[in-house]
This record gives C-alpha cells, sequence and structure tokens, in this order.
C-alpha cells in the first residue's frame, strides 16, 4: 500500500464505560492513541442521567491526564432546554471548547417516530444556535448523512438540515459510518453543489465484530455492501482473523479515500485501539512524545 503523499488530519470517537473492567479498556486505548496526536477525540453521550455523567466524567479526566482536545458529545433527546443549557455550562467550566451537537435518536429506539421533549429543543440546529449565541467561543461539530438521515424526505430536504445547522453555526459535519465510497463522494458532491463548503469528515467504522455492528450499522440505515458481507462468512468463533480482515477492509478504504484528496478522518474506535492504531499506521501516521494518560 503506497504511503500518503500529505498526513491527513484524524480524530477517534470513544464511549463512556459502564463498569471498572470497561474503564480500563477505554484507558488503554486512550494511551495507545494518544501518542498519535489527534485533532480531537470525541466521547458520546446517551439520554440517561448516569450515562450523561459518565460522558462528563470522561470528559473531565481527559482533560485532566492528557494533552488531547475533548470534543463533548450533545443530543437533544428527553432534556429540557435549561437542563441542556446546564450541562453546556459545566462542560465550558472545565474547559471544553469543542462539542458534537446532535439531535439524537428515540428513546424509543431507531426506526420508530421522534419525539422532542415539551421544553426542548426541536432540533439539532436550535441546539446548535443556543451553544454558538452563549458561547460564541465552542466550536460545534454536527452530523452528516451519506444515504440521507432515514427520516428525511429526501437528499435536497437532509441537506436543508444540514444548511441549517450551518446557519446557525456548526464548523464541520461528521459523517454517519458508510462503507462504499462512492456514496460519500456523490453526497459530496451534492453538498459542494448546494454551497456548502465547511469540511465534510468521513466516519470510518472498522467492523471489530462484523454480526454485532451490522445489526446497528444496519438500523440506522447505513447499507453493507455484499462484498463487504462476504469477507466476514464464516468468521464467526475466528475473533484473530476477522480483526485482519476488518483492518485490512478499513485501511483500504480510507486509503482510497486520500487518494482522492480526503484529509481527515474520523474512526468510530468502539473503544479498541488496534484497528485504529494500524489503520493509522498505513496513513502514515506514526506515535510521538504526549503525556501518558494515567
Amino acid at each position: 500500500m503506497p504511503a500518503i503523499a500529505t498526513r491527513p488530519s484524524i480524530s477517534f470517537e470513544f464511549f463512556p464505560p459502564k463498569t471498572e473492567e470497561m474503564e480500563r479498556s477505554l484507558w488503554e486505548a486512550i494511551n495507545r492513541l494518544a501518542p498519535l496526536h489527534p485533532d480531537f477525540v470525541s466521547v458520546t453521550y446517551g439520554a440517561g442521567g448516569s450515562t450523561r455523567e459518565r460522558t462528563h466524567a470522561t470528559i473531565a479526566r481527559i482533560i485532566a491526564e492528557t494533552d488531547l482536545t475533548p470534543a463533548a458529545h450533545l443530543t437533544c433527546v428527553n432534556a429540557s432546554r435549561a437542563d441542556i443549557d446546564e450541562v453546556v455550562r459545566r462542560y465550558h467550566e472545565i474547559g471544553v471548547r469543542h462539542i458534537v451537537a446532535l439531535r439524537g435518536d428515540p428513546t424509543t429506539g431507531i426506526g420508530t417516530p421522534y419525539v422532542a421533549h415539551p421544553q426542548g429543543y426541536q432540533t439539532s440546529a436550535e441546539l446548535v444556535a443556543s451553544i454558538k449565541r452563549t458561547y460564541p467561543e465552542i466550536e460545534v461539530t454536527v452530523s452528516a448523512y451519506p444515504e440521507k438521515h432515514p427520516e428525511s424526505r429526501d437528499f435536497d430536504a437532509d441537506i436543508d438540515t444540514l444548511q441549517a445547522k450551518i446557519d446557525a453555526g456548526a464548523t464541520r459535519a461528521i459523517t454517519q459510518v458508510f462503507f462504499d465510497n462512492e456514496l460519500y463522494f456523490r453526497y459530496l458532491d451534492r453538498v459542494r453543489a448546494r454551497g456548502i463548503t465547511i469540511p465534510i469528515v468521513p466516519g470510518i467504522m472498522p467492523m471489530h465484530n462484523f454480526k454485532q455492528a451490522y445489526g446497528f450499522v444496519t438500523r440506522a440505515g447505513t447499507t453493507v455492501p455484499a462484498w463487504f458481507a462476504a469477507q466476514f462468512e464464516g468468521l464467526d468463533d475466528d475473533p484473530e482473523t476477522r480483526r485482519l480482515v476488518a483492518a485490512t477492509i478499513a485501511a483500504g478504504q480510507v486509503h482510497k479515500l486520500a487518494k482522492h484528496g480526503v484529509d481527515a478522518f474520523h474512526f468510530y474506535t468502539m473503544n479498541r485501539a488496534d484497528l485504529v492504531f494500524a489503520i493509522s499506521h498505513l496513513l502514515g501516521i506514526r506515535p510521538t512524545g504526549a503525556k501518558k494518560a494515567a
């Protein structure tokens, strides 16, 4: 695999741990990936109070114990404006200057109708506008959908939603995971044709556990090509080979994107470092000295 001419920028997504064992795994991943000097690392956010607090605790520890720049996820789900505003205030207080603002999925599950909290933000654009109005120094990243959001009528409506988020102050979008690069390039053509110029960063998910991830990504509207699924046939009980196959496929995907001029990647790590570290290596990204997380 030939080297990429220019080092792309990278970012990593983690989720807050629920148990002590998951906490150890998360920090092993952070320790392993921190020396790659990502632009930022994001931490996902759940609608429930306990998950919300775990996100805050993880972000606070990243700030206290590493040199990484954290981005805190935030959704509109199941919370009033006052509650969400308080979460933003607390993040700002501990030094967070980057938020990934999302509407969020229905608490009743993907595929069911979304119902906004009666006193809550009705859309992600409203959330973005509120963050920027109160804290203009906070950078806001939003989501983008190469296959359009499952609830959008069509691509035009979907891009209208993206435009509204940009008008509210968003300066970057990260895509939902995709496995066919043509979907990303066609989406980028549509977005640029509408005059949208912000970075549309591809979201890349190495499939550590294909069977488990398949259900999750397809419920969220992602197409899994037949050729892709075929690579994992017969590997349900062979995790070592499965990891090698997943790394090979994802590395090929990002390498092809980079060859076509993509210069930034966001990796959904699933709190594991092995495949993402290997893919970054193949992109020419090497570790350098970094403050070690505890």
